[in-house]
């Protein structure tokens, strides 16, 4: 480091704790006089060491300690300003009119390729033409999708202002952006994005669009290889040491393209704070969404030998090694409301969000589709907002902590007994309603009733629980949100043969109340 910048370091220590950092005072204390820019240009790229934020006025200050609320409404579309920046990348590699002609062409025939490998469970090369297809089909969806998943976090105050995230297959940057958004302007985020291929590109081009406090770092790298010592920061940073590391881990639509995602993730949480989030999301299509409970339930409840140091030992007089041991616990959104219990069904579950608008990239490559081609009006419009997800902690907690007992409740790993019987039990909403044929193989295709998947986290079977009488009584099942466990009394526990699932159903015998 050059004497300047620390003289600018060590004033902005100083000064941190006596009043606003202002860039055209520090010049004068620092050696050489050096330009206001100059000094600015140097606290900003220290401002995650300092752990300081630039204000709109241009003075930096220390960041708040009070955790980020959660976001309030729903997402309605992708910011104008992402929507500008990748079509003005658009416009730079194919032309003004890249939709059109052999640039549009190519779009579409490398989406509709992509689409198909993806579904198929097939590999995906990432070069600059699918770079920018999966930036037109999916960028939007993914920005979405993250900021519902952190609202989880956030609810419980486990999001805090000063974040250090690391972004595993970070691909064109939907999650990003989405959690750039997230993030008040008055929060610091210290970025790490790991991303091997083209896309990585992309991503450096939509960052640049993100807030002053934003600081990210690309890694193009595959996450098998990172190396997480090159995330070291100017303060010392170590995310191997024991009480360092990320406040917040990514792994969004990757873990179904790693050869072994469970070796990936487990050495991802050794670089876990002792307090952060490890969280895991995939698409909402059967394969990639098992996938995701697969390889959390592999790691669950795995006790982590994570990184030792060096600790003085009042006993002996000297230094004694010492580790940092912590239990992947899943957090949220399905349950464990059993004490020793594990679910073992196939686990697929999905959150549905309200559509986005539809950003002016994809209806400019769908309306330019020639006449000639087989297409589906709104084929290339893709503004739904569905998603699997799953946070890890290494502290214990849970959002939903409750133990039941069997004295009280029905357990689902037992309801083959209780079959044709009517018992109350408790169990997790893990579904909007599938009575639309949106869910579960289509589970619910042609069924008027509504049904909605349901877990208490003991379950070897899948188990739904359908409405054949609405009632004001049993109304707050309709009610419920992704995640909110619910109480249910006299419910009828059926077989369904065909489904080879357990139907539980919900009618004018039937109280449900939702439980905070």
């Amino acid at each position: 480091m050059s004497d300047q910048r620390e003289s600018i370091r060590s004033n902005a220590k100083y000064l941190r704790n006596v009043r606003p950092i202002d860039p055209d005072e520090i010049c004068e204390y620092v050696t050489g006089n050096p330009h206001p820019a100059v000094v600015r240009q140097h606290l900003r790229e220290e401002a995650a060491a300092l752990g300081l934020i630039e204000r709109d006025d241009g003075t930096f200050v220390p960041v708040g300690d009070e955790p980020v609320r959660p976001r309030r409404g729903p997402v309605e579309r992708l910011p104008a300003e992402y929507e500008r920046r990748l079509e003005d990348l658009l416009v730079e590699r194919y032309g003004p009119d890249w939709e059109t002609g052999a640039s549009g062409d190519l779009l579409r025939s490398t989406i509709r390729r992509f689409k198909a490998d993806y579904l198929d469970g097939r590999s995906v090369d990432y070069d600059d033409d699918v770079a920018a297809g999966y930036a037109i089909y999916h960028l939007p969806g993914y920005y979405a999708a993250i900021q519902y998943a952190l609202d989880d976090l956030a609810d419980r105050g486990l999001l805090d202002r000063t974040l250090r995230v690391l972004d595993l297959g970070a691909g064109v940057g939907g999650p990003a952006l989405g959690l750039c958004d997230y993030l008040p302007a008055d929060a610091l985020l210290e970025y790490h994005a790991v991303e091997p291929s083209a896309a990585a590109d992309v991503l450096e081009e939509l960052l640049a669009e993100t807030g002053r406090n934003v600081h990210p770092t690309i890694h193009r790298t595959t996450a098998e290889a990172f190396d997480p010592s090159e995330a070291g920061s100017g303060d010392g940073f170590d995310p191997t040491a024991p009480d360092d590391g990320f406040d917040l881990i990514l792994a969004c639509n990757v873990l179904s393209e790693l050869e072994d995602p469970v070796a990936v993730a487990r050495s991802a949480l050794e670089t876990l704070t002792p307090t952060g989030t490890f969280l895991a999301m995939a698409p909402a299509d059967k394969n990639t969404s098992v996938g995701l409970r697969e390889v959390t339930r592999d790691l669950e409840d795995e006790r982590l030998w994570e990184r030792t140091a060096m600790a003085f030992d009042a006993e002996s007089g000297g230094n004694a090694e010492t580790y940092r041991r912590g239990e992947v616990t899943v957090y949220g959104p399905t349950v464990r409301l059993w004490p020793g219990e594990r679910p073992s069904d196939r686990g697929w579950s999905f959150d549905v969000r309200p559509e986005l608008e539809v950003p002016a990239f994809q209806r400019r490559l769908d309306e330019a589709t020639p006449d000639g081609d087989d297409h589906a009006p709104g084929e290339f419009v893709n503004v739904d907002v569905q998603f699997s997800y799953a946070h890890l902690r290494l502290d214990g907690r849970r959002r939903i902590d409750m133990r039941l007992e069997t004295s009280e409740w029905a357990q689902m790993a037992e309801m083959e007994r209780h079959v044709t019987e009517r018992i109350d039990l408790v169990a997790a909403k893990l579904s909007r309603s599938l009575s639309d044929g949106n869910g579960n193989g289509g589970r619910g295709s042609g069924r008027s009733n509504p049904l909605f998947k349901i877990s208490d986290g003991s379950e070897d079977t899948d188990h739904y629980a359908v409405v054949t009488t609405e009632t004001a009584l049993n109304r707050p099942l309709l009610e419920a949100d992704y995640g909110d466990v619910c109480s249910f009394e006299g419910v009828l526990a059926l077989w369904n043969d065909d489904e080879g699932a357990y139907n539980l159903v919900v009618d004018e015998e039937t109280i449900v109340d939702r439980i905070a």
